[in-house]
């Protein structure tokens, strides 16, 4: 059983939200204000975050900052704000996907279960590779799902992570920002392609020495990314 915490202000919102989410099988910890999130957090020790931006008190990007703080717990944002801006101020915030409300529960559910996948990865692929492999200062290792630089962790988001390990399984190969959305995200038709600009941003300013002149996660202009060459 997955246990979210819910974040949300709207009495009407977080009940439907709630009576959704439980009648699929999650455990549920609904609260309507940043503060209290934070204090839920680490209270009932979720498997993932629902957040709202609109929140009274702490804005929800705010409790979003705070969290990745000391966690990398998944989060994901829903929010009636669908703008540009929002969306990627959200992300960049470190939320693992942005839902513009309003929202099926199966559309809830479905990218739940997307974002927990990110944190464990199927078998084939986790077992594929055993050792550690160096690329220039980093050492991913598979097996772990750890990633050090210069034999330091690097504390990852769900996202963060299944984006370079996906990279990383085929440098210099370059993948299309819809295709690295397919296998990373698990979107399709309905995806952004926003959420990989955003997360490659956040990945290149934890794995590069200068996030401008990226070494590791490069951008191919007009199509998508690669991972080196090195």
């Amino acid at each position: 059983m997955t246990k979210v915490l819910l974040i949300e202000d709207d009495p009407a919102v977080r009940r439907a939200m709630t009576l959704a989410l439980r009648r699929r099988g999650h455990e549920i910890e609904a609260v309507g204000t940043g503060e209290e999130g934070l204090d839920s957090l680490v209270a009932s020790g979720p498997d993932i975050v629902l957040l709202d931006l609109m929140l009274p008190g702490i804005s929800g990007l705010e409790a979003c900052r705070r969290i990745r703080e000391t966690s990398q717990i998944p989060i994901v944002i829903i929010s009636a704000r669908g703008d540009d801006v929002d969306v990627v101020v959200g992300l960049e915030a470190g939320a693992d996907d942005y839902i513009v409300k309003p929202a099926s529960g199966e559309v809830v559910e479905a990218r739940i279960r997307a974002v927990l996948r990110r944190v464990a990865p199927s078998q084939p692929e986790v077992t594929a590779r055993r050792d550690p492999v160096v690329h220039g200062d980093l050492e991913i290792n598979r097996a772990s799902l750890s990633v050090t630089k210069r034999g330091r962790p690097l504390a990852l988001a769900p996202s963060e992570l299944k984006l370079l390990l996906f990279l990383s399984a085929a440098p210099e190969q370059t993948f299309s920002r819809r295709k690295l959305l397919e296998q990373v995200w698990e979107h399709s038709y309905y995806g952004d392609v926003r959420l990989v600009d955003a997360c490659v941003m956040r990945l290149r300013a934890k794995t590069e020495d200068d996030p401008r002149q990226p070494r590791y996660v490069q951008t191919v202009r007009g199509f998508g990314y690669r991972f080196g060459p090195l």
